[in-house]
């Protein structure tokens, strides 16, 4: 059974960061892409990062310069460290796994974990 858990939530001040996980088990996970998705409040679920198996990353054009994906393929976990935060980016943020990238980026999400809030103050 496939699942991933993310940890590294919590509340943190304006412009302050915080570094995500997000640990696989029930998969080979050097295999799959995977990514970084959050959902504010009455907001659509939407992409932040994806990161393939050879750790090219891509990211959402509101976070490029601040946040950045990286993966450890020995412990099976994925990592985004988030920077400059802002009020908007107040959120639950969830890791999502996919064959491909390109998958990730067109809905074509095979596993999702239950996700981590994250809360920025000002």
């Amino acid at each position: 059974q496939v699942q991933l858990v993310e940890s590294g939530g919590g509340l943190v001040q304006v412009g302050g960061s915080l570094r995500l996980s997000c640990a696989a088990s029930g998969v080979i996970f050097s295999i799959n892409a995977m990514g970084w998705y959050r959902q504010a409040p009455r907001q659509q679920r939407e992409l932040v990062a994806t990161i393939s198996t050879g750790g090219t990353t891509n990211y959402a054009d509101s976070v490029k310069g601040r946040f950045t994906a990286s993966r450890d393929n020995a412990k099976s976990t994925v990592y985004l460290q988030m920077n400059g935060l802002k009020p908007e980016e107040t959120a639950v943020y969830y890791c999502a796994l996919g064959r491909y990238t390109v998958h990730l980026r067109n809905g074509g999400v095979d596993y999702w974990g239950k996700g981590t809030l994250v809360t920025v103050s000002s």
